[in-house]
């Protein structure tokens, strides 16, 4: 079988399934880019980010994923913490992958909690520490961001901040 041949092939039985399917399991295939994380949506995202933590005096690597985890875009303010680098991309992975905030998660990994000893797991790259924060839009997961350069504090208002402004930079592109 050639290229051509498995490309009929799966087209064939994806047809066939679409067409026996119950009307109630028919799905709409939003070809929208509403649901997907852009370069320009996440740069736009990451303007905003860092525009409030200049104005925290805070100078802070931002990175945003798309929904599994994987970068789309990372922007380093000046003087930022080389280590923030890594740290930003890898809040990007834990929330996209967990599905839930850094901050969240660091209260599930504290000693005697569910979730103890899991930034051991994924080669190291699961962040217990506030600063990353899963992106929606309407009930679905589009990306995630992460937040490093600052206090644990910091980096988890300045991440949340951009959550709470995302829908908002969604709208505007």
């Amino acid at each position: 079988m050639n290229e051509q041949d498995i490309t009929n092939a799966v087209r064939a039985v994806l047809d066939q399934m679409k067409d026996t399917a119950p009307a109630q399991e028919k799905k709409h295939v939003c070809k929208c880019k509403k649901h997907v994380m852009t370069l320009a949506l996440a740069n736009a995202l990451i303007e905003r980010v860092m525009a409030r933590a200049a104005g925290m005096g805070v100078n802070v690597v931002a990175a945003v994923s798309d929904k599994a985890g994987r970068p789309v875009s990372v922007q380093c303010m000046d003087d930022a913490y080389i280590a923030s680098f890594d740290i930003a991309i890898n809040k990007t992975y834990t929330s996209a992958s967990l599905k839930m905030s850094t901050a969240q998660l660091a209260e599930l990994s504290q000693p005697g909690q569910d979730l103890y000893g899991i930034q051991f797991t994924n080669n190291g790259k699961i962040v217990v520490f506030g600063g990353g924060e899963v992106l929606e839009a309407d009930g679905q997961i589009v990306g995630a961001l992460g937040v490093s350069g600052g206090s644990a504090a910091e980096d988890t208002a300045i991440a949340a901040y951009g959550k709470s402004v995302f829908k908002e930079v969604l709208e505007c592109l």
